[in-house]
C-alpha cells in the first residue's frame, strides 16, 4: 500500500521544497509557530499548530484569584504544565489588594517568568469611586496613585473597564493615555449591559447601551494605539438563555473592529466552543483558569464534544503553509508529511488521505 503512494507522496514533498524556497522571499510575512511540548505521543499524534508568544491572535487570559484562591504553588502547578498555552493572567474584583506583599510579588514574578502578562482586571472602576479627579484632596489622584503601585508591583496590564460607573469617551482617552504614560498597557473593556461585572445576577442587568455605541468606542480606542479591546460578555452570552445570545453583536464587533482587535470574555464550556466553532482557533478569549486544558485540547483539535470532535481544522497559506486536512470516513489511510520552510523553523503538517 505504501510503494503505491510513493509517487504522490513525492509530489507533496516536492510543493513543500518549492514553497519553502519561495517562502525565503516573504520572511517579513511569516506566522511563527512553536513545537508544542515533546512526550511519548508527540512522536505520532498531531495537532493544530499554535504560534510562538508573544502572539497577536489565539491568545489566551485566564482569571486569577476571584472565585478560588491562587497562591505561587497553584500558579505554579497550572503554568508548569499548561504556561505555553497562557498568554495573560488577570485578577478580578481587586483581588490583589487582599494578598501579602509577597505572595502578590511571587504570583507576578512567577508569570512573568512563564513569559504571561499579568493584568489588574477592572478594578479601576473601584479607584474612579474614590475620586480620580482634580477635586481629590491629595495633590497626587488616585488614578496616579493606583497606576505607579501598579508598575511598581509589575503589572503589565490595566483594564479600563465601566461596567458600574459611567464615564464619557473623553474620560475614557484620558485614562488610556494616563495608563500608557506609566508604561503600562491600557485594555478598555465593552460592553452592552449596565452593571455588568464579576457575581452579578441576571436580573439586574439593564441593556443600556446599543451596538453601535460599542463599535463606536472601539473604533476610537483603538485609533489611539490600543493593542486590544476587552468585549464583556454579560448581556451577550453570560446571563443569556443560549439560544437568546446576541451573535449578531458579535459578529458586528469582529466585522467592524477586526478579531485581531478583540478578546472574548468566554468562561463558559459552551461560549468558549462556540466561538472557536464560528471563528476558528485564533480568536482571543478570556476563561476561568480551570478551564485551559479543556479550551486549549478544542483550540489543537485534539479533543472536543459531540459536534466538535475531530472537526477543528486549519489552513492558512501565507508565503509558507501551516495545514491539517482531515475527514472522517470508515475506511482510509492517513500518511503523515513533516517538513519546515525556510529559516523560520515553521512547522509544517499535512495529512494525505488515501481511500481503500
Amino acid at each position: 500500500m505504501f510503494r503505491s503512494l510513493s509517487p504522490r507522496i513525492a509530489f507533496f514533498v516536492q510543493t513543500i521544497r518549492t514553497l519553502s524556497s519561495s517562502s525565503k522571499q516573504q520572511s517579513s510575512n511569516h506566522v511563527e509557530t512553536y513545537e508544542l511540548p515533546q512526550n511519548e505521543f508527540s512522536t505520532f499524534i498531531t495537532a493544530n499548530p499554535r504560534q510562538k508568544k508573544p502572539r497577536k491572535t489565539g491568545q489566551t487570559e485566564i482569571r486569577a484569584a476571584y472565585y478560588s484562591v491562587m497562591g505561587k504553588r497553584y500558579l505554579e502547578d497550572i503554568l508548569e504544565t499548561m504556561g505555553v498555552y497562557v498568554d495573560s493572567l488577570k485578577f478580578a474584583g481587586g483581588a490583589f489588594t487582599l494578598y501579602p506583599q509577597k505572595a502578590l510579588h511571587e504570583v507576578i514574578e512567577l508569570a512573568h517568568s512563564h513569559g504571561v502578562k499579568v493584568s489588574t482586571g477592572g478594578f479601576i472602576e473601584r479607584i474612579l469611586s474614590y475620586g480620580g479627579g482634580t477635586g481629590y484632596k491629595n495633590a497626587e489622584s488616585m488614578v496616579d496613585k493606583y497606576l505607579k503601585t501598579c508598575k511598581n508591583v509589575g503589572f503589565d496590564i490595566v483594564e479600563l473597564s465601566a461596567g458600574f460607573i459611567s464615564i464619557s469617551p473623553d474620560d475614557w482617552l484620558r485614562l488610556i493615555e494616563k495608563t500608557s504614560s506609566y508604561g503600562l498597557i491600557p485594555k478598555p473593556e465593552l460592553g452592552i449591559s449596565w452593571g455588568a461585572g464579576g457575581g452579578v445576577d441576571e436580573n439586574a442587568l439593564q441593556i443600556q447601551s446599543s451596538p453601535e455605541r460599542l463599535i463606536s468606542q472601539g473604533k476610537l480606542f483603538l485609533k489611539h494605539d490600543v493593542p486590544l479591546l476587552m468585549i464583556e460578555s454579560e448581556g451577550i452570552t453570560e446571563n443569556v438563555e443560549p439560544n437568546k445570545w446576541r451573535t449578531d453583536v458579535i459578529s458586528r464587533i469582529i466585522n467592524e473592529l477586526g478579531a485581531d482587535n478583540v478578546m472574548f470574555e468566554a468562561a463558559e464550556p459552551d461560549v468558549f466552543t462556540w466561538f472557536i466553532q464560528n471563528y476558528g482557533i485564533d480568536i482571543n478569549l478570556f476563561v476561568d483558569h480551570s478551564q485551559i486544558v479543556q479550551l486549549e485540547c478544542l483550540r489543537q483539535g485534539i479533543w472536543g464534544s459531540s459536534n466538535t470532535f475531530a472537526r477543528i481544522l486549519i489552513y492558512t497559506f501565507n508565503g509558507l503553509i501551516i495545514t491539517k486536512f482531515s475527514l472522517l470516513t470508515s475506511s482510509y489511510h492517513e500518511y503523515i508529511v513533516k517538513g519546515h520552510l525556510s529559516k523560520k523553523n515553521v512547522l509544517v503538517t499535512a495529512t494525505l488521505i488515501y481511500f481503500c
